[in-house]
């Protein structure tokens, strides 16, 4: 899943380090997240969102799947 934490971590001027640290998660799992390779569980990505003050989808983008149709 693609997201926006790296553009928000520049704007709160806050290292991987420094926002895992406020998450209670490690670096690694920062780094992971940022370049999609692993997808933070719900209560991670709430946990996230709610740091920056904003949406979940303001954070994480969707990547629909191919052939399904998205909600009407």
């Amino acid at each position: 899943m693609k997201n926006r934490i790296k553009v928000y971590r520049a704007m709160h001027d806050l290292t991987q380090e420094g926002l895992a640290n406020e998450l209670g998660v490690t670096r690694q799992t920062i780094l992971a997240i940022e370049k999609g390779k692993y997808d933070p569980s719900l209560e991670l990505a709430f946990k996230i969102a709610r740091f920056f003050g904003v949406t979940i989808e303001e954070i994480f983008i969707y990547d629909s799947v191919p052939g399904l149709k998205p909600p009407e």
